[in-house]
C-alpha cells in the first residue's frame, strides 16, 4: 500500500521496510489512524526502502529487521554511509544486546518488539522524532551489559575539554557506563547525590541526552570513555 507523497499539518512522515504484505498494509492503516502520521509508503525490501528513503524523505523508517533483499544491519549501514537524513526505528521478535548496540551505533535510534502494546509503537515514533533512543525496559538490562562489554574493548577517548565536560564529567559518564548507580558514584568520589544528580543533569544537557542509558550510548559512540574509567 502505498499513499501520497505530501507533508501537511507537522505530521510525521513514515516509510515502512516490511517484506509481508498483509502485516506492512495493516502497520500502514493503524498508523494512518493517528491524525499526527502520514505513511508515505510501504517498501518490501532493503533496496526499496533505500531508494524510497531518498526519494520520499520520510521522518521515520520503520524497519523490519528481517527485510528481505539485505538484512536490517546493511540497510542501517547503507543508510548511514549515504548520509539519508531519516531516523530508523528498528521492528523486532527479539534482538540481543549486543545485536541492538551493533544496530544503534549504526545509526537506529531503537527498537519497539513486535510483541508490544500499539500504543508503545506510537509513542517509539513519537520519541525518536524529539532525538530520543527508543529501548523498553525489557532491552535495557542487556543494552547496559553490552554496552560496557563494547567500551572494554575501544582504545583512546576523546580530550577532557570534548562537548564542554569537565575532568569530573568525565569521570562521571565512565561509571554510568560502568553501570554504577548514583549511590554508587557518590561514594566513589567522595559527594553527595544531590551533586551527582547536579553533575549528570549538567553532562545531559551539553551532550543532548534524556537518560543514563542514551549517555552510555553516546559516550561509548563517541570515545568519551578512557581505557582506565
Amino acid at each position: 500500500m502505498e499513499t501520497e507523497n505530501g507533508h501537511k499539518n507537522g505530521q510525521i512522515r513514515i516509510l515502512i521496510a516490511e517484506e509481508h504484505p498483509i502485516y506492512g498494509d495493516g502497520l500502514c492503516a493503524l498508523l494512518e489512524r493517528q491524525s499526527d502520521f502520514k505513511v508515505v509508503g510501504v517498501a518490501p525490501d532493503g533496496a526499496g526502502a533505500i531508494q524510497m528513503s531518498l526519494e520520499r524523505q520520510p521522518d521515520v523508517l520503520l524497519l523490519n529487521i528481517k527485510t528481505s533483499g539485505n538484512d536490517g544491519m546493511g540497510i542501517l549501514d547503507e543508510l548511514q554511509s549515504r548520509k539519508i537524513p531519516v531516523c530508523p526505528l528498528l521492528l523486532a521478535t527479539y534482538l540481543s544486546g549486543p545485536d541492538l548496540l551493533r544496530a544503534l551505533l549504526l545509526g537506529a535510534k531503537g527498537v519497539v518488539l513486535k510483541t508490544s502494546a500499539t500504543q508503545t509503537l506510537f509513542d517509539g515514533i513519537r520519541g525518536v522524532m524529539v532525538g530520543q533512543y527508543w529501548i523498553g525496559a525489557e532491552m535495557g538490562a542487556n543494552m547496559m551489559g553490552a554496552i560496557r562489554e563494547y567500551a572494554r574493548s575501544q582504545r583512546g577517548s576523546m580530550p577532557h575539554g570534548a562537548f564542554g565536560l569537565t575532568p569530573r564529567e568525565m569521570e562521571i559518564i565512565g561509571t554510568v557506563v560502568g553501570g554504577y548507580s548514583n549511590a554508587e558514584i557518590a561514594k566513589k568520589f567522595g559527594l553527595s547525590e544531590q551533586t551527582v544528580k547536579h553533575h549528570l543533569s549538567s553532562i545531559f544537557d551539553k551532550v543532548g541526552v534524556f537518560n543514563r542509558l542514551e549517555l552510555a550510548l553516546f559516550a561509548v559512540n563517541h570515545k568519551l570513555v578512557s581505557d582506565e574509567s
